[in-house]
């Protein structure tokens, strides 16, 4: 346990989240500190690379600190030394890894230094397909328990996956829930017409798609999907939002399919909530996920959403949601994704009310994570 005086700061807690990429862990991350009471917990950050990130001068408008290590994937050794001499410097009581499988080595250097918490976090699974990435995930998953003390994960399915379901059954891993801000997300008539608008879609039937472009988003498909929606109805357009290694080359087959007028790549956006307004449909064709916040953020914004069958079912946290097998072609994805309910008809059915009783409101779940801080002091 972690001594601690009443008229003491807040507790530092410093969370390693990797490589920022306004992504799922990115996002849940800054979410939960922008909520919680940072008069009792502060946030510390440990990111790879050594770039500016667009989140780093949120962190520290809000009391956080930034620290910058070298890639793993270039030199984990560099990497770990450097983690090694944060920890030690700062003397932190609490370490919180958000690196899956990876956690392993930042949380034996937090080890070596003496923190006595120090928490691992699952926040995906894996899937065939992804060479020694894959490999890697399952050589390092023995190891994920050997030197965090305490266990979290953003769904059951995550944290079985990662820890074992010994310790998941005796209630040993903390569900932490990518939980949102339900009043960004809600549907809004006025917002949806202006972005439409903006964007010069009015009329079209559009379909939206938010997520790295790595091989786990399965962007190759979703384009197969869409060519098969655009020939059924010529005026659909697919929205891409995010950046990422592929992007490049899902461009190129955009283009080969003759889509290029029809397929949006709009990058990282700071109006993400805005964008899914414009959407009538969502589709996710994922081979693996732990628990998708954008899954979350489209429920809230009341749209239908088309969803792998291999993300787990507890992201079905609305009616919304329709899973479809992967082995299913394209053209039976596109016919689903026709005929999903228009969005602006599930509106206003109590979807915010369902997403807040499962427990995905930000403003609750901010004080559940303070509290689980909190219980390491006394």
């Amino acid at each position: 346990m972690i001594n601690a005086k009443k008229e003491e700061k807040p507790i530092r807690v410093v969370q390693i989240v990797g490589k920022v990429m306004l992504a799922g862990v990115d996002i849940m991350v800054m979410n939960y500190y922008r909520h919680i009471d940072r008069n009792k917990i502060q946030f510390d950050f440990i990111m790879d690379g050594y770039s500016k990130t667009p989140i780093d001068d949120e962190i520290k408008s809000m009391g956080g600190k930034v620290y910058k290590v070298e890639p793993y994937e270039k030199n984990i050794l560099k990497s770990m030394h450097q983690c090694y001499e944060i920890f030690k410097t700062n003397h932190y009581s609490i370490v919180h890894s958000h690196m899956n499988t990876l956690s392993v080595f930042p949380l034996f250097e937090a080890w070596r230094a003496g923190v006595p918490v120090r928490i691992a976090h699952s926040h995906s699974t894996a899937a065939k397909g992804e060479g020694f990435r894959t490999i890697m995930k399952y050589m390092l998953r023995p190891f994920a328990t050997l030197f965090s003390t305490h266990y979290c994960a953003c769904s059951e399915y995550a944290g079985r996956w990662l820890f074992g379901d010994k310790l998941f059954d005796n209630g040993k891993v903390h569900l932490v829930k990518n939980a949102i801000d339900l009043d960004r997300f809600s549907f809004k008539p006025e917002v949806r017409q202006k972005v439409r608008k903006e964007l010069n879609i009015d009329g079209k039937f559009v379909v939206g798609h938010v997520g790295r472009f790595v091989y786990q988003k399965n962007h190759n498909f979703l384009i197969d999907i869409f060519c098969e929606i655009h020939r059924k109805r010529p005026n659909s357009v697919l929205l891409l939002i995010g950046e990422g290694p592929l992007q490049e080359q899902i461009r190129q087959k955009v283009s080969e399919l003759g889509l290029t007028d029809s397929v949006r790549f709009l990058g990282l956006r700071k109006d993400v909530p805005d964008l899914y307004q414009a959407m009538d449909v969502f589709v996710l064709p994922s081979f693996y996920e732990g628990l998708p916040v954008v899954g979350v953020e489209a429920q809230a914004a009341g749209l239908p959403c088309l969803i792998s069958d291999a993300v787990t079912r507890e992201i079905a946290l609305t009616p919304l949601v329709t899973f479809l097998d992967l082995s299913h072609p394209a053209v039976v994805w596109a016919e689903k994704a026709l005929s999903c309910t228009d969005a602006l008809s599930t509106v206003g059915a109590g979807t915010d009310r369902m997403i807040k009783k499962a427990g995905f409101c930000i403003q609750d779940e901010a004080g559940k994570l303070e509290q689980f801080y909190r219980g390491f002091v006394f």
